[in-house]
């Protein structure tokens, strides 16, 4: 996966919102999959993933719902903070178990 940015994780948080709050851990463990997959799908290639984009989340992010990944979602929002350290643990997760 690329280097994650503020735009990938908002994106991100935005498709979260769109889903039930227990979904959460599994929609954010299918996105960091898709958006590796897509990462290693342009390092093999050379080319952008048909369906799943650069292999940036943000670009998951869109492909998986792109009016989620638009929404006009407010920082000061509980909910939306939520989704965010959401985000951030599933991304720590990710991180510690291809570090071993």
């Amino acid at each position: 996966m690329r280097e994650i940015t503020h735009g990938d994780m908002h994106a991100a948080a935005c498709v979260l919102l769109a889903c039930p709050c227990g979904d959460w851990p599994q929609v954010m463990a299918g996105l960091l999959a898709d958006a590796h997959s897509a990462d290693c799908y342009r390092k093999h290639s050379g080319r952008v993933h048909p369906r799943l984009g650069n292999g940036t989340l943000m670009a998951v992010a869109l492909a998986r719902a792109p009016d989620a990944a638009a929404s006009r979602a407010r920082p000061s929002a509980p909910r939306y903070q939520q989704a965010l350290a959401c985000v951030l643990s599933a991304l720590e997760l990710w991180r510690a178990a291809r570090q071993g």
